[in-house]
């Protein structure tokens, strides 16, 4: 009987690490660019929580990072 071990390989292949890695990064600069904005005393308004970059582009940023990560799990590594 012989036996032939398999070589352990992973699940994805290097193309794609690099891809999700550009999409964690993506959503990561999303989230920092969402914070912020509060004001210390709560009984003065801060209106600068409502501003195009807390609103629109870092929700936009993490949208676009998961559709990242999402074509980096469905891509084929080329080997």
């Amino acid at each position: 009987m012989t036996e032939k071990k398999q070589k352990p390989t992973f699940l994805f292949g290097k193309k794609n690490y690099k891809i999700m890695l550009i999409g964690l990064a993506v959503i990561a600069l999303g989230f920092i660019l969402m914070a912020g904005g509060g004001s210390d005393d709560p009984n003065i308004f801060n209106p600068a929580i409502y501003n195009f970059r807390r609103i629109r582009l870092a929700p936009t940023l993490v949208l676009i990072g998961l559709g990242i990560q999402i074509y980096a799990i469905m891509a084929k590594d080329t080997k």
